[in-house]
């Protein structure tokens, strides 16, 4: 698949570089990024089980599903992105805006036990 503001490349798991990343998420973060006409610099999306964030985990997440993505963004872009994530049928947005390391989580899960949909929180 071809998309407008992103490679497939950018969306590979940073410990071991295999891509499981959905087409769909990558649909709905284009379509989100074409309205909102500002860059979507990726800093995380698909995660392996063996990616050290995952490996801490009791049950891998929504990145080790394909189905999540982070943003580096802050203030006013951030806020944008947040304001209208839902409108692209994102079903969890996971917010970090403090220190050096601010970013906006986007996910397409499904609701399961212990992840309720929609739902959004704070790191």
């Amino acid at each position: 698949m071809s998309w407008v503001n992103f490679k497939e490349e950018e969306f590979s798991c940073k410990h071991c570089g295999k891509n499981g990343i959905s087409h769909e998420l990558i649909n709905k973060l284009q379509s989100l990024r074409t309205e909102l006409d500002f860059p979507f610099i990726i800093t995380s999306g698909y995660r392996c089980e063996d990616h050290p964030i995952e490996a801490k985990k009791k049950t891998p997440g929504t990145h080790a599903e394909g189905l999540a993505a982070d943003i580096y963004v802050r203030g006013d872009k951030a806020l944008q992105i947040v304001s209208k994530a839902r409108d692209y049928g994102f079903t969890g947005i996971g917010v970090n805006q403090k220190g050096d390391s601010r970013f906006i989580h986007l996910d397409i899960s499904e609701e399961k036990p212990n992840r309720p949909r929609p739902h959004i929180w704070s790191y």
